[in-house]
């Protein structure tokens, strides 16, 4: 077992190596967290493929010593002609498609993000570097080319039939109609090309400039409802976290469209069952973590949307009294029946924490893998297909409407101990975002584990995320016979994983304590890293 990287300068971990070393070296500048975070997630735009684009969203959660957390809300809502309707009459009855242009029906607000960062950085921060020192490295990777992760290739191989036939998929991501093999040069020349103008003219000429309205000319060339006057109208929202009082201190994340209370909810629960009684390494501790899962996700499908769209204040949901009776709804040794989860999902979830103690805990995704499957001629973008999980049945949770914001599986996690500690922790994943947090949480905070070894160690998954596609409750192999045996005999319907296996997600954990140590873990199931100084 690897024991976690230490540094006292800064820190950052991410699910590929060069982006977390992007980081560093803007830290190593003399960057902030802010700064770096940027830098980073231009980086895993480009060498991270499969998981995210800057045709995609993102999500910010920000901590500052001294001064309450922030959060950033870069999430693109859907087009003002994207209506239940618009989608009937062009042939989607049950549901809007998952790949395609008619998937690619809201804005990608990651650019957005980063614009709002970088201005908050100055404000707040004093940061200096200017923005388009913080895309050089994306940049480099674009031009010069990469080599292509066993990620990657993995993921190409599994979805290359099902996308080549979409737009522009064929040309970026295949060699000669074959998917790239592990360790391949992979050049994104016209996503460098793109990089470099956002550099250069701005993150506003990616929504309101020549850049948008090249976006524009090439997603309406694949059947997208997006316009020039969607784009316009978006902006990147600051806003305030979900706050969950927890026993060893606060806890926050975002607040809707994200399940960012359900995350907060599971432990909650697990704060409200006294989980650090029944052992880390006992079939009680991931029976509790599962049977949590269950009462949380049944509160995110009944009440969780777009804010606008919410019957109650999601904040009523994190109550002392609310979550009490949730946890007295769970059975100690008999599993609660479950029925069916998500869709997969793909996304990075990165971390930096600088020398002065400013953390940032950050997800950036296209949904599924490859997002909507299309990759813009002009611009190399490849869209997200985030607005795939609208409805088209009016009555539901998540009927499609214009302007509306999609829900969304990302919510990057952030810690406040009682004890002066600040811990960054995450995952990518669907609905295994959540539950991945409650084993990397509760494992440092209540069970004393180093962030290493807390994701490293074997993980679960009730339902689907990336790369799954059934509603069992999966383990990973290195679980102990016994802890198996047990969970069946509760009633669990158990399916067994490889001992490191990707479909639990790539997490990442990072610690500032008291004394200015920080300490960090990345996920060995990932190709990622932590970088520290």
């Amino acid at each position: 077992m690897n024991h976690s990287t230490r540094g006292m300068r800064g820190m950052a971990v991410a699910p590929h190596a060069l982006a977390a070393q992007s980081a560093l070296a803007i830290l190593r500048e003399g960057g902030n967290a802010i700064e770096a975070m940027i830098a980073a997630a231009a980086t895993s735009a480009v060498v991270y493929p499969h998981m995210n684009s800057i045709g995609g969203d993102s999500f910010w959660l920000l901590h500052v010593p001294g001064e309450a957390p922030g959060a950033i809300d870069a999430c693109g809502a859907a087009a003002a002609a994207a209506s239940i309707d618009w989608y009937r009459s062009r042939g989607a009855e049950a549901a809007i498609p998952f790949r395609g242009g008619l998937a690619a029906n809201t804005v990608a607000g990651t650019v957005s993000g980063w614009e709002a960062a970088h201005r908050l950085s100055r404000r707040a921060l004093r940061g200096r570097l200017p923005f388009a020192r913080l895309l050089e490295d994306a940049i480099h990777y674009a031009e010069r080319g990469v080599a292509v992760t066993t990620s990657q290739a993995a993921s190409t191989v599994a979805k290359a039939t099902e996308l080549a036939p979409q737009p522009g998929f064929e040309e970026t991501y295949l060699v000669n109609g074959t998917p790239p093999a592990p360790g391949s040069l992979f050049v994104q020349k016209r996503l460098g090309a793109t990089l470099r103008r956002i550099a250069r003219a701005g993150a506003a000429d990616f929504y309101r400039g020549d850049l948008a309205r090249s976006i524009v000319r090439d997603l309406e060339q694949t059947g997208s409802p997006l316009t020039m006057d969607d784009f316009t109208a978006h902006r990147a929202r600051l806003c305030d976290p979900l706050t969950l009082r927890h026993s060893l201190g606060e806890i926050h994340n975002l607040p809707p469209p994200t399940q960012g209370v359900v995350s907060l909810l599971i432990l909650g629960i697990l704060d409200a069952l006294d989980i650090g009684k029944v052992g880390s390494g006992t079939p009680d501790y991931v029976h509790l973590c599962v049977e949590a899962t269950k009462q949380a996700f049944r509160v995110r499908d009944r009440h969780v949307t777009d804010p606008a769209y919410m019957k109650v204040d999601p904040r009523t949901l994190l109550r002392p009294d609310n979550v009490s009776r949730l946890a007295e709804g769970i059975a100690r040794y008999k599993a609660a029946p479950w029925g069916a989860g998500r869709p997969p999902a793909d996304t990075v979830w990165m971390g930096v924490i600088d020398g002065r103690g400013c953390a940032v805990s950050f997800i950036q995704s296209l949904y599924h893998e490859f997002g909507a499957g299309i990759v813009l001629g002009e611009s190399g973008i490849a869209w997200q297909n985030r607005g795939s999980s609208f409805s088209l049945d009016a009555r539901a949770l998540h009927a499609l409407a214009p302007g509306r914001k999609p829900f969304h599986t990302l919510n990057p996690a952030l810690a406040r101990f009682k004890d002066g500690r600040v811990m960054v922790y995450g995952t990518m994943g669907g609905d295994g975002q959540p539950q991945t947090q409650a084993a990397v949480f509760t494992r440092v905070a209540v069970f004393g584990m180093d962030p290493q070894a807390a994701v490293s160690a074997p993980r679960w998954l009730l339902g689907r995320t990336w790369g799954q596609k059934t509603d069992t409750l999966k383990l990973e192999s290195r679980f102990e016979g016994g802890i198996l045996k047990a969970l069946g005999e509760w009633g669990h319907d158990i399916e067994i994983l490889q001992p490191f296996d990707e479909a639990v997600g790539h997490a990442g954990c990072i610690i500032r304590h008291p004394n200015g140590v920080i300490e960090g873990g990345a996920d060995p199931r990932s190709d990622g890293t932590v970088a520290a100084f």
